[in-house]
């Protein structure tokens, strides 16, 4: 089932493409690397980051639970498709937890959003992740995540939208169980991430993804 989840039927987040101008973002939104792209291959990043090791949290809202592993062990051993039937606090997903001392040499390829919000400043966090997995409905500040490789589905909800889910149930299951019995007024925005698209989250807006591909993705969180 994980390998065969869909696109969602039509976006509908609003699109904005390179003509953009910097004050038409804040006005709107309240505030998008081939060389980073390059080097996020399987084998690019076996080489130059096997041996260190990577922080795992658990795929579930409010209780998040840590593991560290070596990343060569992530990637060789834990980085399969979703299981359906798994909750989340038995999920593991890489996401969040980097230190910058030994990611740095890649997140200085990283060519981030141009835009800012005033008052903030830009923190990187790396990702990947195996198809049907991601992370359940939460939220936090604003900022934005683009996808390196693979496609990303979102959901969002406004802040005074608060949605319907179990916050121990993965995305997956929340989109098999919950997501078909919401009346069309009560679906989430949602849209599809594929490589080099970029997705802005406001602050405090509810959240929910799913990687439809193994993925690898970036966010840049303005705080």
């Amino acid at each position: 089932l994980a390998g065969t989840v869909p696109e969602e039927p039509r976006c509908t987040v609003e699109r904005a493409d390179a003509s953009l101008t910097y004050s038409l973002f804040l006005k709107r939104y309240g505030a998008p690397g081939t060389a980073c792209r390059a080097l996020c291959t399987r084998e690019k990043l076996l080489a130059a980051f096997g041996p260190f090791p990577v922080r795992l949290s658990t795929a579930n809202t409010y209780s998040y639970r840590k593991v560290d592993v070596p990343f060569q062990e992530y990637v060789e051993h834990l980085l399969k498709p979703q299981d359906p039937a798994r909750l989340g606090s038995d999920t593991l997903y890489f996401f969040g937890d980097n230190n910058f001392t030994e990611w740095g040499p890649l997140f200085q390829h990283y060519v981030p959003p141009p835009f800012r919000i005033p008052g903030t400043s830009p923190a990187y966090s790396f990702g990947i992740a195996g198809s049907g997995s991601g992370v359940p409905f939460h939220w936090h500040g604003p900022g934005f995540s683009e996808v390196i490789f693979g496609r990303k589905r979102w959901f969002l909800y406004p802040p005074d939208k608060t949605p319907h889910f179990h916050p121990n149930e993965t995305t997956l299951a929340w989109l098999q169980h919950t997501y078909p019995t919401l009346p069309p007024a009560q679906r989430p925005l949602e849209c599809t991430l594929r490589p080099g698209e970029v997705l802005y989250f406001p602050d405090r807006w509810w959240h929910a993804t799913l990687n439809l591909d193994t993925s690898v993705f970036i966010s840049t969180f303005l705080g």
